[in-house]
């Protein structure tokens, strides 16, 4: 499943396919690995440092696993990175005098850091157990293992 699509992006800009972009496929592909990369860093490699024993992560390598991620959790996240940091650039003059493309990429950019916070906070969804089902057991914060008063 893709984190997005054209409609999904459709909902927050829907005067998109307006603007001359044909072809969204390569800043959508670019956006979820960015996604993917970020997640990797602020949230896996902090999840597998506060286990001390590798074998306590329900059977789960330490590598991380995009496939185990449920996309669908990320989608408003991957829409507001996608058009703050890919379509919206590719949109704007560039002007020094900025244009509404570059207002449009700033309210964006703060957007998704927003949701990719909450999301963190609020639980990443991981499919430990590769059953294809997200238990609650398998939705880990960023405060995983640590004792938060």
């Amino acid at each position: 499943m893709a984190m997005l699509t054209i409609a999904n992006v459709q909902e927050y800009l829907p005067q998109i396919l307006e603007y001359g972009i044909q072809d969204f496929d390569d800043y959508f592909a670019k956006s979820t690995a960015d996604i993917r990369r970020k997640l990797n860093i602020e949230w896996w490699q902090i999840r597998t440092s506060r286990i001390n024993d590798i074998s306590k992560l329900s059977g789960s390598s330490n590598e991380f696993d995009n496939t185990k991620l449920n996309d669908s959790q990320f989608t408003r996240c991957a829409v507001y990175h996608c058009l703050a940091y890919y379509i919206l650039p590719a949109l704007t003059t560039w002007n020094s005098d900025g244009d509404k493309f570059r207002e449009m990429m700033t309210h964006f950019r703060e957007k998704f850091e927003e949701e990719f916070d909450l999301i963190l906070r609020k639980g990443v969804e991981y499919d430990d157990d590769g059953d294809s089902t997200y238990e609650s057991s398998e939705k880990y914060t960023v405060n995983f293992g640590r004792l938060v008063r």
